[in-house]
């Protein structure tokens, strides 16, 4: 026992030592007395209290006292009395005002009308009828006979200042009745701390202590001359405690967006980016979705009033895609027939998916090509814990003479392989592919299978217009229901609400390296 005494009073710092040491010559001696007395800054002596707290050799209790006093307002109602007392007053000889008379009284500001009628009504002071306000039995008792709160007030008018602790039952129900107001009553907290010794404490005075400064770390001089074989030095304890450090990281939701776009570069497809605001021409005609169809509809697309259209591409791939929707044109297609409308194409809108980049993409490129593209799409949805308006999707693109659906879903299978998933497909139906999948990822925990995107072949419709004629492959996959099966949320809200306990943790699990 003694030898672990000794151990602790060897790894004791100077300062613990010297505020233990004030504490042995008075208990009761606070923060402030033991900070002159010692001749350390009260930083230091918090900080040297808080760890010889931490070691159990003494204990540290925070006092907290609540203050209360009145406000600039509290103090103009102190001297004129409340607003629904002066009106009392008014009714004590006429038993009943019109609103119209309370406004006109001279005591009374135009603003403080509603609160002191609410007061009045609430008091059981008085009641309305009709837009006349009449006197109660008990606003008749009250008219020489102050209330709790009125009470409390006089007594801020001579002490100016009055504690939580010391207040009665009368005027604990007074201060409530403030506080129920704006402004009549600032609150303080005064914050304290006291220090008991411990029976370690005393066990380690009973040897005693030694006050000699130690060296925590050595300087290049003392390493040169050799005088650091002269120094004292603190020993450590190196299994002790050590604080949590919560160092910056990045968002979990940009740290699966960094590994899809990695998955992507490294599987040899180059990155392209889009802007967020577009056309409905390159967001819905360029995928020959037809300008009738649901999904174009205010209730799932936000249209812009500024800008309130966009500018189109050249004249010939705008005719070869109204002419793709009219009839088919050249894609040995009847297209839908209808007459498409120009100025519909031109409405601008927050693009709906991000395979409005891929259009733009065949438009000025020519294949053989393999592009993806990570972005924010916007759609008219209710939020919910499942549905966001705004999101992130990734999307891709592969074309070329040889491509074909089985290359589609190879990608696909690969993708999600280095994601750490099993993948399977069913059939789908979307506009602007033929054929089409959706896929699906196996969850063990839950023994289930989740959708996460769509996928196809993009249909002539929308390639030759463009001026592709080989085949294209096409996949767009949401990334917030990925991030929520990886981090195992519920609520997709999550990824969006700044919990930084949750965040803390979620990187600790994951034990990631600092860059």
């Amino acid at each position: 026992m003694s030898e672990d005494i000794n151990k602790t009073i060897n790894e004791l710092h100077i300062y613990e030592k010297k505020v233990l040491n004030e504490l042995a010559q008075d208990e009761n001696a606070t923060p402030e007395e033991i900070s002159e007395k010692a001749d350390l800054n009260i930083k230091s002596v918090m900080s040297a209290a808080g760890s010889l707290a931490a070691k159990g050799i003494i204990t540290v209790n925070k006092n907290i006292e609540e203050k209360f006093s009145l406000t600039e307002a509290g103090e103009r109602y102190s001297k004129i009395g409340l607003p629904e007392r002066r009106i009392l007053n008014a009714l004590k000889e006429k038993k009943e005002l019109a609103m119209k008379e309370i406004a006109n009284l001279d005591d009374i500001d135009k603003k403080e009308i509603n609160i002191a009628i609410g007061w009045l009504v609430r008091k059981h002071w008085a009641k309305i009828n009709k837009g006349v306000v009449n006197i109660t039995e008990i606003g008749e008792e009250s008219v020489d006979k102050s209330g709790d709160d009125e009470n409390l007030i006089s007594l801020f008018t001579k002490k100016k200042e009055l504690f939580k602790e010391n207040l009665d039952a009368e005027m604990v129900k007074g201060l409530a009745a403030l506080k129920d107001r704006k402004n009549l009553i600032a609150e303080d907290k005064i914050i304290s701390h006291s220090f008991e010794l411990n029976d370690l404490a005393r066990d380690i005075l009973k040897i005693g202590l030694t006050f000699e400064e130690e060296a925590t770390q050595l300087t290049h001089e003392q390493l040169k001359d050799g005088s650091w074989k002269d120094l004292k030095y603190r020993p450590y304890d190196i299994n002790v405690e050590f604080p949590k450090v919560y160092a910056g990281k990045g968002h979990p939701l940009r740290r699966i967006i960094d590994e899809i776009r990695e998955i992507f570069l490294n599987m040899g497809f180059t990155e392209a980016n889009g802007n967020v605001l577009d056309s409905a021409f390159w967001n819905f005609d360029a995928l020959f979705q037809p300008q009738d169809h649901a999904a174009r509809e205010m209730q799932d697309t936000f249209y812009m009033k500024n800008p309130l259209t966009c500018d189109l591409p050249d004249d010939e791939i705008v005719n070869k895609v109204a002419t793709a929707h009219e009839d088919g044109g050249n894609t040995q297609s009847e297209g839908w027939g209808y007459d498409w409308d120009k100025d519909v194409a031109k409405q601008s809108v927050l693009r709906t998916h991000t395979t409005g980049i891929s259009t733009k993409y065949l438009a000025n490129n020519q294949p053989p090509m393999k592009m993806f593209s990570v972005g924010r799409v916007f759609r008219r949805e209710t939020m919910d814990y499942k549905h966001l308006p705004e999101f992130h999707q990734v999307e891709g693109l592969v074309a070329g003479e040889d491509i074909n659906y089985q290359n589609l879903l190879g990608i696909l299978k690969e993708f999600y392989k280095k994601l750490g998933f099993e993948v399977r497909f069913r059939p789908a139906y979307f506009p602007y592919t033929y054929l089409s999948t959706e896929c699906e990822v196996y969850l063990e925990e839950k023994k289930s299978w989740i959708e996460l995107g769509g996928s196809g072949m993009f249909r002539p419709e929308v390639l030759k217009p463009l001026g592709i004629d080989t085949p294209a492959l096409a996949f767009g996959l949401g990334i917030e229901r990925l991030a929520m099966i990886r981090y195992d949320l519920s609520d997709i809200r999550s990824l969006y609400k700044s919990d930084i306990k949750w965040l803390r943790e979620l990187n600790l699990e994951e034990g990631i390296k600092l860059d």
